[in-house]
């Protein structure tokens, strides 16, 4: 009976490490967040540049019909308000979905759905859904699920955070909050997860879990099916997901509620990250983190720089595309660091809080359009694309299953430090220059700057580190006014 009950654990603990860790093709472990991107555009997109670039896997916008607010042009929040699971938005149909997933999975690029389980539309004037179909949300119905009153909680309004009844049976900005306690919301929920599984994804964001209760999210997440077989999943394979907890201290609710059962956004570390690469926390204290910082396990979290939300309204701290070198060796430390799994954002260019992305004169999503140099245009910010990103996604690859070694720091804004015996990097978030010789841990030799340029054949563009013997190299040098940051990697040795 002991060793039944010893096995059936181990069963248990091997499922949910499989939950949480999205790294589904060997050798490859960083996110990308196409926001808004249409599904033909993502296929097309994981073919000719996030394969041979070594992204793992892309978050794709929510898939299912949504309300459109016909007033106005199309806004960021519509997205977010499902009028039904029918596998149909302004990214495409259910047809163009399966064909991305295919074509992504075929070259080694995995897909992940954000999904929107807490609620349903909200109350709006002159609102229809994706397709045509008017929304009789005043009265809480929405016949192509079905769903009617007795599905919702009953009506109430979140207005208080520290109450967590509040928080998670209340209707968060006017959504109708569905009650995840009732078999048949249960039912319908599971079907539409099993109906992306079955499509071939391998797992997915889960928005707004904060706003529902712990239980009931895990229940519906253990009567999901396995990852589909004919999509090139084998063993253990059930989907793997992540889960948006916003917490970032003073509230009833908080994540370490959620993380027993999937990897959690942690928005604390963004806001940390946004402090250290404007100068604001001293860079020593990323070796190991704060205590007071209060994170999750490593194993446990979702790190990123910023996200399509933080980006807009996440105060000062959240750096992004708008503060390009800032944001370049904030992105450049969360793939050079060990801690937590990457995900990496990729904008549209936005002036308005609710701007929605790229259209034309019809409403439809443009296609970013591929410059000469690899930018993207049409509206289309592209960071992905961008060289110090996408070669740091090459230099996690590189680095993969080290640890840090060889810390060093001025004891403020400089640091740099090994992984293992693959890859060193460094950072100057000071007005003074970094001038120091560091230990690379790496054979000798010179080796490609992988910031500054990229490696073509036995040439290099960029700048240059060379390695002593004793894996010392001869000279950091970080100029005040340049990236503030270096990365080499074993690969990327002339």
């Amino acid at each position: 009976m002991k060793l039944f009950a010893l096995l059936a654990l181990v069963v248990l603990l091997a499922g949910v490490q499989s939950q949480k860790d999205p790294k589904l093709v060997p050798d490859e472990s960083t996110l990308l967040r196409l926001f808004e991107w249409k599904f033909d555009d993502i296929a097309d997109e994981c073919e000719r540049f996030l394969a041979p670039k070594g992204y793992a896997g892309v978050q794709v916008s929510p898939v299912h019909k949504n309300l459109l607010y016909t007033a106005t042009a199309p806004g960021l929040w519509e997205r977010y308000q499902p009028m039904s699971y029918k596998l149909v938005s302004r990214s495409g149909d259910e047809t163009a979905f399966r064909d991305m997933v295919r074509r992504c999975n075929a070259v080694g690029v995995r897909i992940y759905v954000d999904v929107v389980l807490n609620h349903m539309s909200g109350n709006w004037d002159n609102a229809v859904g994706t397709g045509g179909s008017t929304a009789d949300t005043y009265n809480y119905s929405y016949p192509g699920v079905p769903y009617d009153h007795s599905d919702f909680h009953p009506y109430c309004i979140l207005n208080d955070y520290q109450d967590p009844e509040i928080v998670r049976n209340c209707e968060l900005v006017g959504l109708h909050d569905l009650d995840q306690s009732q078999d048949y919301v249960r039912e319908k929920l599971i079907d539409f997860l099993n109906h992306l599984v079955d499509a071939g994804v391998a797992g997915f964001r889960v928005d707004a879990a904060k706003h529902m209760w712990p239980a009931d999210l895990e229940y519906i997440y253990g009567k999901v099916n396995n990852r589909n077989s004919d999509a090139g999943y084998c063993g253990d394979s059930s989907p793997s997901r992540y889960q948006e907890v916003i917490d970032l201290g003073g509230e009833a609710v908080s994540k370490f509620e959620y993380n027993g059962f999937g990897r959690v956004t942690e928005f604390k570390h963004s806001e940390q990250i946004g402090y250290a690469f404007r100068g604001n926390n001293r860079l020593e204290w990323t070796y190991t983190y704060k205590p007071n910082w209060g994170l999750l396990p490593s194993g446990d979290a979702l790190v990123f720089v910023d996200n399509h939300d933080n980006q807009r309204g996440g105060g000062n701290a959240i750096l992004t595309y708008k503060t390009p070198k800032n944001y370049k060796m904030a992105i450049a430390f969360i793939l050079a660091h060990p801690y937590g799994y990457p995900r990496v954002m990729s904008s549209f260019d936005f002036e308005a809080h609710d701007q929605g992305p790229p259209q034309d004169s019809d409403k439809n999503i443009l296609s970013p359009s591929i410059n000469a140099d690899g930018t993207c245009g049409n509206g289309w910010v592209c960071e992905h694309r961008w060289r110090q990103h996408a070669n740091m996604v090459g230099f996690r690859n590189a680095v993969r299953g080290t640890e840090i070694t060889n810390w060093w720091d001025n004891g403020n804004h400089q640091i740099g430090f090994c992984r293992g015996d693959r890859g060193f990097v460094a950072f100057n978030v000071e007005d003074n220059d970094l001038k120091q010789t560091l230990q690379t841990c790496l054979p000798a030799g010179t080796y490609c700057d992988v910031i500054s340029g990229s490696k073509n054949n036995r040439a290099h563009l960029g700048a240059e580190l060379v390695v002593a013997p004793n894996g010392e190299a001869f000279s950091v040098r970080l100029i005040s006014d340049d990236d503030g940051v270096l990365a080499i990697h074993l690969e990327e040795k002339l």
